[in-house]
């Protein structure tokens, strides 16, 4: 996994990098933000709003998406995505976007990993984001491994 440094070029108020101990904190066990899946060459990305659940321990993290064939995200099973949230803590804006390749949680290879994992996460908050009721969309869990984590922090406006 890489973990991009970032010194910002603002004018007032740079952003820096955030350390892992950080990034998991800032994760939590679990939030919001926005999916963007790979599409054919040309087209731009599938981007959706999403909860997620984070396991600070294998620095993974899973999602609870809407399948079935009414849904325009189309095959997700080993799809390059990326997924970014943002928010404001002590007063400075922080993100963290991850990528890499969603897993489908139901894979035999990954299913005990994936329930070890799933508990550390807490509850993946429900997001009703549907035009109908969550119980009748269909849903499955996926996980994504990020082969990359970037994170900013706002710098501190103190001398």
């Amino acid at each position: 996994m890489v973990t991009d440094t970032v010194i910002g070029g603002m004018s007032d108020i740079d952003t820096v990098r955030m350390d892992d101990d950080e990034r998991d904190e800032f994760l939590g066990r679990s939030g919001t933000g926005v999916i963007s899946l790979a599409t054919p060459e040309g087209e731009p990305p599938h981007s959706v709003p999403v909860s997620y659940g984070y396991d600070p321990v294998e620095s993974v993290l899973y999602f609870r998406l809407s399948v079935g064939p009414d849904r325009a995200k189309g095959d997700l099973d080993d799809r390059a995505a990326t997924f970014v949230t943002y928010g404001e803590r002590d007063g400075r804006w922080r993100s963290v976007a991850a990528s890499g390749r969603l897993v489908s949680t139901t894979d035999e290879s990954v299913s005990a990993e994936t329930i070890e994992g799933l508990e550390r996460t807490g509850r993946i908050p429900i997001v009703d984001v549907f035009g109908e009721p969550t119980s009748e969309v269909a849903f499955a869990f996926y996980r994504l491994d990020p082969e990359r984590f970037t994170t900013r922090i706002e710098r501190s406006m103190e001398p």
